[in-house]
């Protein structure tokens, strides 16, 4: 497939980094996939595995694993993985090597904790003079890596860039749908990762499908609310990187935070529920930045702010689950 970029740095070597950089290879980019540890980049170059991370996926030989910043310098287009509450931080050490004008692309899902600045913010702090544009929507890492037919939402205010984008990084089974609504692709995000945590108790208190079903629905609403005020678009959470990611997040075991929200059902600590997990939960962290935000911005958030609270440790699962129930009836439009 033709493009007009040729390569593409990956920062962060997680399940989502690496699976990206074979995203690269896989749409006919040369990738470079760089990791603050170097132990990290030599077994990656060494194996051609990120057992780590990513499990029983074999990665492509032409992937270049570095723990060098300069390698980063080159790359016709940046992808950044790494968790929401480290991307300022990773930004910052990138930023001494970074290429005026270099499209990065944002690949986290989260509220900044303390700012309470999604992360396009983070990154204009950070890397004034990059081209930005943020990928979301429904998507394991393991399938991505693996090549399973995965659709997702590509926005970008550019849209020539977006479009040049989207086609640098479609494949037969990658397909990037273009919005220019940067706000709605990144609340949809960081919304769904919170919310997933409380489908997950559902779950693992064993509520019910229909209560499963009623909190995807009424944390959808809660989504879009809080997108919209954000100053993002209805219609895009409505799609992949809302409603889409959505479904996905809430309806496997196989999401880092459903599985949280399944533990803390279950009666565990939340640091039981943390335990050996290596991937990082975006939704326990972004869990009080989204209730924060929300205050701020005058939105209600009921089942995000419950889910804060329980992470919190202010209330257990089951008196968040009567609060929510016992909130006042009202009408649904």
């Amino acid at each position: 497939m033709t493009s007009t970029f040729k390569t593409a740095a990956v920062i962060g070597a997680g399940a989502w980094g690496a699976a990206l950089a074979q995203l690269c290879t896989r749409a006919g980019l040369g990738a470079t996939l760089w990791t603050r540890d170097p132990a990290l980049a030599t077994a990656l170059t060494q194996t051609g595995r990120n057992d780590l991370y990513l499990p029983g996926v074999d990665l492509d030989p032409t992937i270049r694993a570095t723990a060098d910043l300069g390698d980063l310098a080159s790359a016709d287009l940046i992808l950044a993985t790494t968790p929401a509450q480290h991307m300022r931080g990773v930004l910052e050490v990138v930023a001494p090597h970074f290429a005026k004008g270099t499209p990065v692309i944002l690949c986290a899902k989260g509220v900044e904790q303390g700012s309470l600045k999604l992360m396009t913010q983070v990154l204009g702090e950070t890397l004034p003079e990059a081209r930005l544009a943020v990928l979301s929507g429904p998507s394991f890492a393991a399938e991505v890596a693996r090549g399973s037919p995965t659709a997702v939402t590509l926005a970008c205010p550019d849209l020539a860039l977006g479009e040049a984008l989207a086609r640098a990084l479609a494949t037969p089974t990658f397909r990037p749908y273009l919005t220019d609504d940067l706000i709605g692709a990144e609340a949809g995000g960081a919304v769904k990762n919170v919310l997933a945590i409380a489908c997950g108790v559902v779950e693992g208190r064993g509520l019910g499908r229909s209560a499963h079903a009623a909190l995807i629905t009424r944390g959808f609403a809660e989504m879009t609310r809080f997108g919209v005020a954000l100053g993002g678009r209805a219609e895009t959470l409505a799609g992949l990187c809302g409603l889409g990611d959505l479904v996905l997040t809430c309806s496997s075991p196989q999401s880092r935070n459903m599985s949280v929200g399944l533990a803390l059902g279950r009666g565990e600590t939340l640091a039981a529920a943390l335990a050996g997990k290596r991937s990082v939960a975006e939704g326990v962290a972004s869990a009080p930045a989204v209730r924060a935000l929300g205050a701020r911005l005058g939105v209600e958030t009921p089942i995000c702010e419950a889910v804060a609270k329980i992470v919190a440790g202010e209330i257990g699962v089951e008196r968040a689950i009567e609060d929510l129930l016992s909130r006042p009836l009202k009408s649904e439009t």
